[in-house]
């Protein structure tokens, strides 16, 4: 068995895992990860394209693209995917903010988002690679789009946060964000490999079962928390929360000039019950600024 998880370990407690901070000392993006395992030949790689859309690749799909005619089935791939929850400065950070993201939050979806998030992908792709494995990153691939959808605004052809729900990681909120044992406020990513490795079965069912507001009707901070009014008791409204995020590039470019042309919200995923676990019970006093 790879120590893929030590992999993770050694890659997220070294300095790649750096805000990306022009100025000032190296401060962590991420806290530790948190791994899940998916099996290639899961049904629900096929249930995505109804959920998600036609577009959306199975894991048989993307390996093909990359290593065509390797005769591989879909039970041979395996995906990993990982989780990396936004640091307790970060969070601290966010939870205080009313119209706009925080500094950190900003750096961690773009710096965070391509250096980290991403990074690991590389540096878990050169452990495979040594192994003698095929491995790919959907995400890294020409073919991957973010395609127009007329129900969703638009589609990814490989989702992280449904390939983490693939793997046992999470289920979704009201917002759409994926809530994981380390809660929402987290990145994600993936990767897809040419060995079977154990899985475990789900611990859920419901796509929404870890959503107070989904099962009871209880909390949904999360409408409160969106300063677009994009969150209702109907769900997340795309259209209005993209409008919204184009708005804040300019804001952000105000304060941190390197960061120009960089929008961010994110607000929904903290302040919440769910932004750093899975919630109990609706608990009115957790994570108030």
């Amino acid at each position: 068995m790879l120590p893929i998880d030590k992999w993770a370990d050694e890659f997220m407690a070294g300095p790649a895992n750096d805000l990306g901070r022009p100025d000032g000392p190296p401060e962590p993006a991420y806290g530790p990860p948190l791994l899940g395992y998916g099996a290639g030949d899961d049904p629900i790689w096929t249930e995505f394209k109804e959920t998600v859309g036609p577009e959306h690749w199975t894991p048989l799909e993307a390996f093909n693209l990359a290593f065509p005619g390797r005769g591989a089935k879909a039970g041979d791939l395996s995906v990993i995917s990982w989780v990396l929850p936004q640091t307790p400065a970060t969070l601290r950070e966010q939870r205080a903010a009313r119209e706009f993201p925080g500094e950190r939050w900003v750096r961690s979806r773009w710096h965070g988002q391509s250096e980290v998030v991403a990074g690991l992908g590389r540096f878990l792709l050169q452990k495979f690679e040594a192994a003698g494995l095929l491995a790919l990153t959907p995400e890294t691939r020409p073919e991957w789009q973010m395609l127009p959808s007329e129900r969703f605004t638009y589609i990814s052809r490989w989702s992280q946060r449904h390939a983490a729900f693939a793997a046992g990681l999470g289920s979704f909120g009201l917002c759409d964000g994926l809530i994981t044992p380390v809660g929402k406020a987290m990145r994600a990513g993936s990767i897809i490999v040419k060995l079977k490795l154990p899985t475990r079965p789900r611990p859920y069912t419901d796509p929404y079962e870890y959503c107070l507001f989904r099962h009871s009707g209880q909390c949904g901070r999360c409408i409160k928390r969106c300063p677009a009014g994009a969150i209702s008791p109907a769900g997340h409204d795309k259209k209005i929360c993209a409008a919204y995020l184009n708005q804040t590039a300019s804001h952000t470019a105000a304060l941190w000039p390197d960061l120009a042309d960089k929008y961010g919200c994110g607000l929904c995923q903290t302040g919440v019950p769910c932004e750093s676990r899975i919630p109990p019970c609706p608990a009115p006093d957790d994570h108030e600024a």
